[in-house]
């Protein structure tokens, strides 16, 4: 970036140029600046002048105005359309007004000097004139250098906040990785459990979308599905493995403490305020019956009554909450039947929608711009359109995730260990590049 305290650069002594038809005229103008430093040019004509002129940069022009040929006002004339920034003064010895007036017009003049003129007058005129100039060329100077600067710094910031903008995705890309891969520790415990804090935030985002909520809340229930279990984290064995319908009074207490704990592991993180809420709230009911408040209705979150009814739509079908599995229209009219009471009836209408959607598009439908790609044929490059789960329901690859030599290996070996096929969902735009 330019520096806003750089010195101007360094000048030569002004230039004068003095321009009269008479010699002695032309001696004693001379004479007199060069004692005082400055570097003199004399023009015995005005066509002369503006020679030298073109050839060499002038700071003042000091005219005769009775001149042969071209006369002051002619000359000055020229010298202000070719070269404005020359500070030009008119030399008279007549005290005819009118030619000094067709000076000032035509040449703008900066003031005029009567002939015989006084030394020091002449003097502090020329000094006071080129002072002038020098501040308007100063003022020129900054304002271009200030100019120049609020380019670099308007160009520096679009650039910042490309960076920024680049980094707050990659960050938020790698916190939810980091979210799913958390929330796939408790999952580990039991195989029932697989994959399902990923259905839930899926089922629970698509619920969100459906009701129209803003972008951050859609964001915060899907976190809040991924991690809603994580109260559970201190269950023994036995009472994860026990069906909600089967606990006793005993292990009922400590399963409806979940919410409460979850809430207090997230708390140190402020980026999830609105998430823990949701969390805390799961198992309040939309008519008041609920835990831990018996809050009603819009009292409660409504990140809340979507995950309690996303939750409770997975948890029927993995057989966690009764000894048996039940079928997807078991559980649909389950939820019909518990609208105002345990769940929200728009956040069930929201959810009918979805379900609707789903079966209209066909579960093994490809998403516009993917495609399905076996591990065998994956290439260097290629960028997961959305999450790949193993076999087991358990999280290998996050989506957006990009595809390197290594990674790529150890999708082979886990095929081969496995006795297995991976189908791997492949950003369209980023799928058909040559192999590595």
């Amino acid at each position: 970036m330019t520096d806003l305290c750089a010195p101007a650069p360094a000048r030569l002594p002004p230039t004068i140029l003095c321009v009269d038809d008479e010699p002695n005229i032309l001696s004693s103008l001379r004479r007199l600046f060069r004692t005082k430093g400055y570097l003199v040019k004399t023009a015995d004509s005005g066509q002369q002048g503006l020679e030298i002129l073109a050839q060499v940069p002038v700071d003042l022009v000091i005219s005769d105005m009775r001149m042969p040929e071209m006369d002051g006002a002619k000359f000055l004339e020229y010298v202000r359309i070719r070269w404005p920034e020359t500070v030009r003064l008119l030399l008279t010895g007549y005290a005819d007004v009118a030619s000094i007036i067709e000076a000032i017009n035509r040449g703008e003049i900066y003031r005029y000097i009567t002939k015989p003129w006084d030394d020091n007058d002449i003097l502090l005129l020329v000094q006071h004139a080129l002072e002038r100039k020098a501040l308007e060329l100063e003022k020129n100077r900054l304002e271009l250098l200030t100019q120049s600067q609020n380019d670099e710094l308007k160009a520096l910031n679009t650039s910042l906040e490309a960076k920024v903008e680049a980094r707050t995705a990659e960050l938020k890309t790698t916190f939810v990785t980091a979210i799913k891969v958390f929330s796939a520790l408790i999952e580990m415990r039991g195989g029932a459990l697989a994959g399902h804090s990923r259905r839930v935030a899926d089922l629970a985002r698509k619920i969100a979308l459906a009701m129209a909520l803003d972008a951050k809340l859609v964001q915060d229930v899907f976190v809040a599905g991924l991690v809603h279990e994580i109260g559970k984290v201190g269950f023994s064995d036995e009472l994860l493995s026990t069906p909600l319908a089967t606990m006793n009074p005993k292990q009922l207490d400590q399963y409806r403490k979940h919410p409460g704990l979850a809430e207090q592991l997230l708390m140190p993180l402020q980026e999830l305020r609105g998430t823990t809420a949701m969390i805390a709230a799961q198992l309040e009911r939309f008519d008041g019956t609920g835990h831990p408040h018996q809050w009603v209705g819009e009292a409660i979150p409504v990140g809340a009554r979507i995950l309690a009814l996303a939750s409770d739509y997975d948890n029927f079908q993995i057989g966690t909450f009764a000894q048996r599995s039940l079928s997807a229209d078991d559980i649909k009219t389950l939820i019909r039947h518990g609208s105002g009471k345990r769940y929200d009836p728009q956040v069930v209408n929201a959810f009918l929608v979805v379900l609707e959607g789903a079966a209209a598009d066909g579960s093994g439908k490809l998403a516009a711009g993917e495609i399905a790609v076996a591990a065998h044929d994956l290439v260097i490059g290629m960028v997961l359109s959305r999450d790949l789960i193993a076999p087991n329901g358990l999280l290998m690859l996050s989506a957006a995730h990009a595809l390197d030599a290594r990674l790529i290996q150890r999708l082979l070996d886990f095929e081969r260990m496995g006795g297995t096929q991976l189908i791997v969902h492949i950003r369209k735009d980023l799928g058909n590049r040559e192999k590595g």
